[in-house]
């Protein structure tokens, strides 16, 4: 059993509190116990085998939740596209990720590319993730190589592999039954949870959708997929005799609950208003959205519309700090209304996350309270001005950087301490995976 106490405890939740001189007490992979210090020393300071802790000030929160990313991007860091920059979103897709996901061959380059994203989430304050995989030149067994990293190093995640027709049936045939085999696999595993992984709508086929809506029904299990991100996804739809993407997806039968649809950044009224009867969840990516200039989703209607929308960072930072504070002023760069982006942060960091995360692990996640999940993040963070629940997020977006992620508990254990990696030599990891990097930079060159 540990006891933390002298912190400054925000619990977070429907009855969110900001606890002065707070205390915890973590029995397992659950907390036990929340209050002042004083009371959680009194009722439980004397048991046996107990661990205490004093967090001397420091800002004690959940663990930030990733509601979407791509563990394999860290080895296109720095990596160069042959040719001229590519000019539309597609271009990107087709030169840059869809040709790196196809040269990803090895359990080695898998692992070192998983590794490197799971800890900098970790060290970002990141206590778990819903990952989206694709290494075409190693299907079968990929996700139990990912798995692997996300124990190894000691955050929570769930694995999905993208099922497409680009690479041809044998590939696609492959990616349905890792799927398939990780999800039944990992059905009731508390640490690393599993999804079925869908690419995107325009690269695949009607007979594809419906055969894995039916795999997905007999495993009881939700999709993770791209949705409306590039208008390339709504053209391909109407090409095919459908209103939209959106319609398409919903007569074909992956608009089931608790499903994942990533960026929706090309999607009308009539579309939000069937993702939100269908109870889906959209996940807003605002950094990589950017990045690829495909465009803003309309994230204030969605949610107004009754949308969960959540947030994540797609790949192109592990740090959900960074997403969020983009996420913060986004849209009203785009909206040109100082008014929004407020309360749409707040909720996709704090309550969205938390939902998705709460249903897919069948424990409550993204709350500090008796019985939840035991995944906290400690923060070098000494507040000058008063620290509310009202203006939590205020504190996290204009004062607080992933510089301050002091310690990081996942499960009941400290997986970041006094900022350093628990689990494995940090710098050696770093050191291998840039030699494994490197030759897999040459096998593409």
């Amino acid at each position: 059993m540990l006891i933390l106490k002298g912190g400054r405890i925000v619990t977070l939740g429907e009855d969110c509190k900001v606890i002065e001189d707070g205390g915890l007490v973590i029995n397992g992979e659950t907390i036990a116990a929340v209050g002042k210090s004083d009371d959680i020393l009194a009722k439980y300071g004397n048991k046996e085998g107990v661990t205490v802790k004093d967090l001397g000030g420091r800002l004690v929160m959940p663990g930030f939740l990733n509601a979407h990313m791509h563990l394999y991007s860290s080895f296109a860091r720095g990596m160069s596209i042959a040719g001229p920059s590519p000019k539309t979103f597609t271009e990107i897709l087709e030169r840059l990720w869809w040709s790196m996901d196809k040269d990803l061959m090895t359990e080695e380059e898998l692992y070192y590319s998983a590794l490197v994203g799971a800890i900098e989430s970790l060290k970002s304050g990141t206590t778990a993730i819903l990952d989206h995989h694709a290494s075409f030149g190693m299907i079968e067994g990929s996700l139990d190589v990912l798995e692997k990293a996300l124990k190894d190093v000691g955050i929570k995640g769930s694995l999905c592999f993208e099922v497409s027709d680009r690479w041809g049936p044998k590939a696609r045939d492959a990616s349905i039954e890792e799927n398939v085999r990780f999800i039944k696999k990992n059905a009731n595993d508390p640490f690393v949870r599993a999804m079925f992984g869908l690419h995107a709508s325009f690269t695949l086929e009607d007979e594809t959708i419906r055969r894995c809506v039916g795999e997905a029904k007999d495993l009881n299990a939700a999709f993770h997929f791209h949705l409306a991100e590039g208008l390339a996804d709504v053209t391909d739809a109407r090409e095919r005799g459908y209103k939209g993407v959106v319609d398409r997806l919903y007569d074909l039968g992956v608009l089931i609950p608790g499903s994942l649809a990533i960026h929706g950044v090309h999607i009308g009224e009539p579309e939000v208003e069937l993702l939100a009867k269908c109870g889906v969840n959209v996940v807003h990516n605002p950094e990589s959205n950017m990045n690829n200039a495909v465009g803003v989703p309309n994230v204030v209607g969605m949610i107004a519309k009754g949308v969960n929308v959540g947030l994540g960072t797609d790949g192109y930072t592990p740090s959900m700090l960074e997403s969020a504070k983009v996420a913060y002023i986004i849209h009203k760069h785009e909206r040109r209304d100082p008014t929004v982006g407020w309360t749409e942060t707040a909720k996709m960091l704090f309550e969205s996350n938390a939902a998705i995360f709460s249903a897919h692990f069948s424990k409550s996640m993204g709350v500090i309270k008796e019985g939840a999940a035991a995944d906290l993040v400690v923060l070098d963070y000494y507040p000058p001005t008063p620290i509310t629940p009202q203006n939590l997020l205020g504190h996290l977006i204009f004062g607080i950087r992933d510089s301050a992620v002091n310690t990081v508990i996942v499960e009941g254990s400290e997986v970041v301490k006094d900022h350093v990696l628990v689990s494995m030599d940090e710098e050696s990891v770093m050191a291998k995976a840039k030699k494994v990097a490197e030759s897999y930079w040459k096998k593409r060159s």
